[in-house]
Formats: structure tokens, sequence, C-alpha cells
């Protein structure tokens, strides 16, 4: 399952801007009936779909006291459908942050089950990594930044602050809507999973997006908080340097985006991490700490992640990464360029200093 607003609606995001007149006009939701939805969809046009994906489409509309949303309309009434629906109204019914995509309604008639949200006009960030807006370059370094920022503190907020907590399951560019003004919303909760107190994982079926599924739920199906913390990492990457997750070489090769990033940072060449789409107007440093956050989340083992708490924390410069740099990238000359030095490569390195000293966010205190 996902976020299917990213590869359709290219029309709709000139129009108007709405800078938050959602939200100032109704933050509840309620039961809409099909017919409003019918009427607010045009009869759920062609002329109006924002996407399709498999589980049904989804759909601009607007309401008959001028509100602008979208409207997931499932495709079939399967048992599995129907279980994503209910998961998904659960939560959606639970969350109350700014950066995670709120319930503005549903319907569930005799055959139809639709879900109604706030109506986003950038549609994902996907679409503009690497979709139709990818070469209209609205994505500056700052409003990455920002992306990222954002993005992690609604996930702090499922996994720390929300109860029961919330694993998401499906961390992804598609996944994450901009608002008019870029602001990150994390949206779609169909997979997700509520973990009672005392319960540090559990195992199912695997869901999720090839690319960004932690190798123990890839293999084994055991999730937890910190599969979404390595999916996290897989997408902070994918923002900073403007790549897919998982690149075919020739030979029928495939490549990650950490196994890309790893031999660019061994080297010390940093900045040709950054996506060459923004002319190297970045902020060196910052470009950094996200990929030594980046690094950290993306460990194979899940223990040795750190919690999206202490993502925040490193992210916002509170506490330090603890980058053994004396170990697979060196600078002490000071020009920015780095020189290569063996070991276990950079992402090895922070595992190994991570480990150690683990982040005391609440604390404040760095490594």
């Amino acid at each position: 399952m996902g976020s299917c607003w990213s590869c359709c609606g290219e029309h709709k995001i000139e129009e108007e801007r709405l800078t938050g007149e959602n939200k100032k006009k109704n933050v509840g939701w309620r039961i809409f009936s099909y017919k409003e939805l019918h009427v607010a969809t045009n009869a759920f046009s062609e002329d109006n779909k924002l996407g399709e994906g498999g589980f049904g489409s989804v759909y601009w509309g607007r309401t008959s006291d001028g509100l602008q949303i979208a409207v997931k309309k499932l495709k079939a009434m399967s048992s599995k459908a129907e279980m994503e629906f209910a998961v998904e109204v659960e939560v959606l019914g639970r969350v109350r942050h700014n950066n995670l995509l709120g319930l503005r309604g549903y319907c569930a008639g005799a055959d139809q089950r639709l879900i109604v949200y706030d109506y986003m006009p950038n549609l994902s960030l996907l679409s503009h990594l690497h979709g139709q807006f990818a070469a209209d370059m609205h994505l500056t370094w700052k409003r990455r930044m920002n992306i990222i920022i954002k993005s992690a503190e609604g996930l702090m907020y499922l996994h720390h602050e929300v109860t029961p907590h919330i694993i998401h399951r499906d961390i992804k560019a598609s996944n994450v809507l901009l608002d008019s003004e870029f602001e990150p919303l994390v949206a779609d909760f169909g997979f997700a999973k509520l973990i009672p107190d005392g319960v540090s994982h559990m195992t199912t079926r695997v869901k999720g997006t090839l690319g960004y599924l932690a190798p123990e739920y890839a293999m084994w199906g055991k999730v937890s908080e910190s599969c979404d913390v390595y999916s996290f990492g897989v997408l902070m990457l994918e923002i900073v340097t403007g790549r897919k997750p998982i690149e075919k070489l020739a030979g029928g090769i495939k490549r990650t985006i950490a196994e890309w990033a790893e031999e660019l940072i061994g080297r010390g060449r940093w900045r040709e991490l950054g996506d060459p789409r923004m002319r190297g107007e970045l902020d060196e440093g910052e470009l950094r700490r996200v990929v030594g956050v980046a690094g950290l989340c993306v460990q194979s083992e899940g223990e040795r992640r750190p919690c999206m708490r202490d993502v925040v924390a490193m992210l916002k410069g509170v506490v330090g990464i603890g980058i053994d740099q004396g170990t697979s990238y060196n600078d002490d000359d000071g020009d920015g360029d780095g020189d290569e030095s063996g070991g276990f490569g950079v992402f090895g390195a922070m595992e190994e200093t991570y480990y150690g000293r683990r982040v005391d966010a609440k604390k404040g205190n760095g490594f």
C-alpha cells in the first residue's frame, strides 16, 4: 500500500494555495454520506483523479462549504481492504500532530469504503524527487531540511507520545505529502501497527516497499519502531541526494542508496552526495549531519539504531552524532575535502561509535 498522490494530478499544483485554510475551518472529523462525496468529486470524475494504487483511487474534491478534500475510494470490498480501511480510520482518529495527515472523515456504506483527508496541493515528496515536478526544483535545501526534521517529529510522536505507540510500517517518499507551504505530513496508515505497552516488537506478515524495509522485518517479519527508523534513514538519504532507494546497475546488479553514499563518504567527497539539481546550493555542515544520522538509522542490527527521539535531537544539533572520523574519514587539514583511510567504512564507523555511546536526548548529552 502507499499514497498514490504522486502519479497524477499535475494540474492541481497550480491551483489556489491554501495557506492553512482547511485546518482553520474544521479540525475535527465526521462521517460523510456517499452522496456528499459523489457530488464533491464530480461523480469521481477522471479529471479529479489524483492517483491510483492497488487498493483503489484518490480523488480531489470540494465540499459544499468550500473545503478542498482528497477522497480515497477502495476499489473492492475484500477482507484485506476492509482490514486496511479499519486500521487507517482507527489510527487517523487517534493522531493529532501538525506533521501527520489527519482524518477529515470517512464513509462506510453497504458496499463502499471511502476515507477523506485534507487536500495537499503540492502532492507528495515523491512527485518532487522523481516524478512530474522533479525538473521544477521546488525542493530547495532549506525545504529539504525542513521536510526531514518535521517528518522525523511526526514519527517521534507516533513512537513515543501517542498511546498505544504506533509503527507506521510504510515510510517512503510517496507517503510524505506536502501542503501549500511545502510543510510535510506523513500519510497512509493502512499498514500501521498499534503496539501495546510493554511490547518491544511483534511478528507479522511483511508489508511495505522494497528498498525501505529493515532487514529483520524483510526476512523474519519482526516489526518494531526500529523498522520505521531504518526506513526513515533511507528516506533521509533519498531527500538529500535525489536518488532512488535502489538502482539497477549493468548486469542486473542492484545497489542501495546507502552503498552508493558510503563509497563517496569513504573518499571524503561529501558535496557530491547532494542532489545535483540544487547546483551546490546546500549547507555542507547540515548535509554531513543528515547523512551521519541516516548512517545510524540504516544499520543492519535493529538494536543499534537510534530511536526517533534521538534522531530528532541529532538532526536539530541538540546532541552530537558521534562519527569516528578517524576510522574512515579524516579532515585534519580543514580543507573540507577529507582524506581516505582504512577501517569499517563511514557507516561502520558510525555504528561502532553509536553503539558504545548512546545518545541521551532527555539529558541533552552528546557523544
